[in-house]
């Protein structure tokens, strides 16, 4: 039942008639990085990003120390002190993180934007792509989940999301905005942890960040062609319903990289790139993340 469950949280976007009519920019690489900081001797903490509902954060901190979020172990930072911190969409109104070392700490409490969400209706869906009742399609489905939970398991020793993230694809609109309440054939559903952009079958999807591709499938039962990428940390980005992958699990790819072309595959009405952001089980927002990791990156890279 979990893994159906996970499953379900990844189930495919589709392109709605919802009044989300927001252009994309197109994909403009982030400035050179400023000079590395140098990395922290003692026990402090610095974090930027967005500190928002689906937001995504940059810490630094003596490496090694162990991170937690309102009492919630999230890891340790890496060689270098870098640590990524992650607010699911019901987040409440703060979060304090703490950084623990030789028996002493360092915190700071961050106030969370809250947000408004959609609700997006779509009607005229096959009843067995939104709720299947075959044993057979069912077996596939548990079967994909256990593949998808191999993929989301991935925690590449890399700090890709230091590269502050581009769109994926160019132009387009954005058909589906991240967290809006999914009203399925009339039924409500999971809240749609995805942003999709409409454009043609065939534009090319490029990496927003360097990475690790830790799940590449051209025909998934609700996804069509998906494939993960392991930005590091845990910080994993998700792209559906492919024409088209480039791409291999295992393939290390660089930040504007093609690593497919956008189709309508799997339960989709229509062609688009839908892109999803997970951390360690919590659901982000790549569309924030492309400000707040830009954020991050200015503010910890170069600080003293």
């Amino acid at each position: 039942m979990r893994a159906l469950a996970a499953l379900l949280l990844l189930a495919a976007c589709t392109v709605s008639e919802a009044p989300a009519q927001v252009e994309a920019p197109a994909p403009i690489a982030p400035p050179a990085a400023p000079a590395p900081a140098p990395v922290p001797a003692a026990l402090t903490l610095a974090c930027a990003g967005a500190f928002t509902q689906g937001g995504v954060a940059v810490c630094r901190t003596l490496p090694g120390a162990q991170i937690s979020i309102d009492g919630a172990d999230v890891g340790a930072a890496d060689a270098q002190g870098w640590a990524l911190i992650g607010f699911n969409r019901q987040y409440g109104a703060s979060a304090r993180v703490i950084a623990r070392a030789n028996g002493a700490e360092a915190s700071h409490t961050f106030e969370i934007v809250p947000r408004e969400f959609d609700i997006q209706r779509i009607d005229g869906l096959p009843p067995q792509t939104v709720t299947p009742t075959d044993p057979a399609v069912l077996a596939r489905i548990q079967r994909e989940a256990a593949m998808k939970a191999e993929g989301f398991a991935s925690e590449a020793d890399i700090t890709g999301f230091l590269d502050g993230f581009i769109w994926p694809v160019e132009g387009g609109r954005i058909s589906g905005r991240w967290g809006g309440q999914r009203i399925l054939n009339g039924v409500p559903n999971t809240p749609h942890f995805g942003v999709d952009i409409a454009v043609p079958t065939g534009t090319p999807i490029r990496a927003p960040a360097a990475g690790v591709v830790s799940f590449a499938n051209p025909d998934m039962h609700y996804e069509g062609g998906l494939v993960f990428i392991d930005h590091g940390h845990g910080l994993i980005t998700m792209y559906l319903h492919m024409s088209r992958l480039d791409v291999q699990a295992g393939q290390r790819v660089e930040q504007g990289q093609v690593i497919g072309a956008v189709g309508a595959t799997g339960r989709a009405t229509g062609p688009h790139l839908c892109w999803r952001m997970r951390w360690r089980e919590r659901q982000l927002d790549p569309t924030v993340a492309i400000d707040g990791l830009a954020a991050a990156r200015a503010q910890l890279l170069s600080a003293p």
